[in-house]
C-alpha cells in the first residue's frame, strides 16, 4: 500500500466544508485526509509514509483539459508550425525551409496557418505552393483544423483533378474561373489522408508519449482526448496507453470515440464509464459544423461577410437524430462539436427527440463541445438537458477581433459567451482544443478572466462575460469533473477522491490577471503518482 504525506503547501481544496489546508495525507491514490500539517503529521508521519515537501508551492485540484486531440498535440510538437506566422510570405520561406532539408518526395505536413494574422489577410495560392516546394506533396493544415491547404503534388497523390466533385460534406477550393486554388475544406481532407502513408504504431505511440509529457509539465494531471481520427482503432488506442503507462508516461485519460468507431465498441464489449483510473471510455464524438475562420461553422443567417453563405452542416437532421439513436442503444452519451447557432440547435434536437439516460450511461452527460455561438433560445433549451457545454477560453484570445467581421454585431450577445453559460446553471468544463490552441491551461484561465491575447493591453473583448481566476480555475477542475460524471471522484481536494493535485510557485486566486502566466508548475500528481517534479 503507497502512503504519502503531502506537506508544507498552501492548500486550496475547492471543498466549501474545508477551503484550505496545509497538508494532505494519500493512501493508494486516494485521499484519506486533508487538515494542518500538525495534526496529519502526528496521525500518519510515520517511516513508512513518503514525505512530499510542497516548499510553500500553492496546491489546487488536479487541473485537466476537457477537449483536446494528444495524438495531435504531439504530431504538432514535431511537425511545421506556423502559430507565430505572421504574413503569406513568412509562411511560404518556412515552407521552403522546410523543403530544402527534407528528402524529395517525402510529405510535408504543416498546421495552425491563420491568414487572420496576416496584414492583407491573402492565403498562399496552389501556385505558391508549388513553387516553394517542387518535390513534395504538402498538405497545410489550419489553425481551426477545418480548413487545409495543399499542392499540386498532394492533389496528385490522392487522386484529385480539376473534374473531382466535392465529396460528402467537404469541399474543394476554387478561383472564379472554377479551377482547384489549393484549398480543402472539412471531409474533402479524407482524400489526403488516404494518400499519405500512415504512421506506424511507434510513431503513433511517440507522438503520445511527447503529448503527455508536455501536458504534465504545464500541471495537467488529466485530459478528455479524441484521438480515433488519428489512431486506427480503440482496441490500439488502447493498448498505446497501457503500454505508456506500465512504462511510467501516465496521465489520466477519457477518451471519446469517434462515431465511425461504435461497431468496435459492440465487438469489445465497452460502454461509456468502462475502464480504471487511468483510462476510461467517454461519449461518442460527432461532428455536426465546421470552424468560424473557415466560415464552415453552421450559421442560422449569413456570415456577416459573406452574405451568401451560411456555413457546412455535415450531417442532417435525420443523419444527427440517427447517430444520436445508435450511440443510446450501446448506453451511450453524446459529445457534438457545434460551433454555430444552427448546428447547436440541431444537436439539441437531437438530444430532445433521443434524450440520453444517465443511469444507462454510469451518469456521464451529453456534452456541446465548443458552443461558440448561441442564442437566448439555445441556452433555455439547454437548462434542461443533461448536457455540460465543452468550451475553450482560449478561442477568445485567437479569434478576436476578426471574428466579430464575421458574426456581426447582432450575434455577439451569446457569442463566447462563457458567463452567460455559468449563470444560466450550466455546467462548463474547460479544454484547449490542442494543437489548435496551446495545451497550457493557464493560457485557458488567462483568456477566460482577461478576455484577451496577453500581448494586448485593453479591457477585453465583450468584457461583460470576464470571469473570475476561481470561476476560471473552476472550468478546468470542478468542470471537467461534471463534463466526465465524475464530480465524486475528482474536482476538489477531499477525503476519498483521487489524489490529482497541480502545484503553482505562486497564488494564483491572489495575482494579477497579467501574472498568471508568470505562475510556473512545481508538481503534478495524478492517482498520487508524482508524474513532473521541478
Amino acid at each position: 500500500m503507497e502512503k504519502k504525506l503531502v506537506l508544507n503547501g498552501h492548500i486550496c481544496t475547492f471543498d466549501p466544508e474545508r477551503p484550505e489546508a496545509d497538508a494532505v495525507y494519500i493512501e493508494d491514490g486516494r485521499i484519506r485526509a486533508v487538515g494542518s500539517e500538525e495534526e496529519l503529521s502526528l496521525q500518519f508521519g510515520r517511516p513508512d509514509v513518503e514525505k512530499i515537501d510542497l516548499q510553500g508551492g500553492f496546491c489546487y485540484p488536479g487541473l485537466v483539459d476537457s477537449h483536446l486531440h494528444l495524438p495531435a498535440h504531439g504530431m504538432k510538437l514535431k511537425m511545421l508550425d506556423f502559430s507565430g506566422v505572421r504574413s503569406r510570405e513568412e509562411m511560404l520561406l518556412k515552407l521552403r525551409e522546410k523543403a530544402a532539408h527534407t528528402r524529395p518526395g517525402a510529405w510535408i505536413l504543416g498546421l495552425n496557418w491563420n491568414e487572420n494574422q496576416f496584414p492583407d489577410r491573402a492565403i498562399p495560392h496552389m501556385d505558391e505552393l508549388d513553387e516553394a516546394a517542387p518535390h513534395h506533396p504538402v498538405f497545410l493544415t489550419r489553425t481551426c483544423y477545418h480548413t487545409f491547404l495543399a499542392n499540386r503534388a498532394a492533389f496528385q497523390a490522392a487522386g484529385i483533378s480539376e473534374d473531382t466533385p466535392d465529396p460528402p460534406g467537404g469541399r474543394l477550393g476554387r478561383d472564379r474561373s472554377g479551377r482547384l486554388n489549393g484549398l480543402v475544406y472539412e471531409n474533402a481532407s479524407r482524400l489526403f489522408d488516404q494518400a499519405r502513408p500512415e504512421p506506424t504504431e511507434q510513431e503513433l505511440k511517440d507522438y503520445v508519449r511527447l503529448a503527455i509529457r508536455d501536458a504534465i509539465s504545464k500541471g495537467l494531471t488529466a485530459v478528455h482526448t479524441e484521438d480515433l481520427r488519428y489512431i486506427p482503432g480503440i482496441e490500439k488506442m488502447r493498448l498505446i496507453y497501457r503500454e505508456l503507462i506500465e512504462e511510467g508516461t501516465r496521465i489520466r485519460t477519457h477518451h471519446l470515440i469517434y462515431h465511425p468507431y461504435m461497431e468496435e465498441l459492440d465487438e469489445l464489449g465497452l460502454k461509456a464509464g468502462d475502464g480504471d483510473a487511468w483510462l476510461k471510455i467517454g461519449a461518442v464524438k460527432i461532428f455536426s459544423d465546421g470552424a468560424i475562420g473557415g466560415r464552415t461553422a453552421l450559421l442560422s443567417q449569413p456570415y456577416a461577410d459573406d452574405p451568401d453563405n451560411t456555413g457546412m452542416a455535415i450531417h442532417s437532421q435525420a443523419e444527427l437524430n440517427e447517430l444520436t439513436l445508435q450511440a443510446r442503444k450501446r448506453h451511450m452519451p453524446i459529445a457534438v462539436h457545434a460551433i454555430g447557432d444552427r448546428a447547436a440547435d440541431m444537436v439539441m434536437t437531437a438530444m430532445e427527440a433521443h434524450p440520453v439516460d444517465r443511469y444507462m450511461t454510469g451518469g456521464l452527460p451529453d456534452r456541446l463541445i465548443h458552443a461558440q455561438v448561441l442564442r437566448r433560445d439555445l441556452v433555455e433549451r439547454m437548462k434542461h438537458l443533461h448536457v455540460v457545454a465543452d468550451i475553450q477560453p482560449r478561442f477568445v484570445a485567437g479569434d478576436f477581433p476578426w471574428v466579430q467581421e464575421r458574426l456581426g454585431p447582432e450575434r455577439l450577445e451569446y457569442a463566447y459567451a462563457w458567463k452567460s453559460l455559468l449563470h444560466a446553471g450550466i455546467r462548463c468544463g474547460g479544454g484547449s482544443d490542442a494543437p489548435i490552441e496551446p495545451i497550457d491551461p493557464l493560457l485557458g484561465i488567462h483568456a477566460a478572466v482577461t478576455r484577451r491575447n496577453p500581448e494586448e493591453r485593453h479591457d477585453g473583448y465583450l468584457a461583460d462575460q470576464k470571469l473570475s481566476v476561481r470561476q476560471a480555475l473552476s472550468l478546468f477542475t470542478q468542470g471537467s469533473a461534471s463534463a466526465a460524471g465524475e464530480e465524486q471522484e475528482r474536482g476538489t481536494i477531499s477525503p476519498g477522491k483521487f489524489a490529482d493535485l497541480t502545484v503553482f510557485d505562486r497564488d494564483l486566486l491572489a495575482s494579477d490577471p497579467d501574472d498568471l502566466l508568470k505562475a510556473k508548475v512545481t508538481l503534478t500528481m495524478t492517482n498520487g503518482y508524482t508524474g513532473y517534479r521541478r
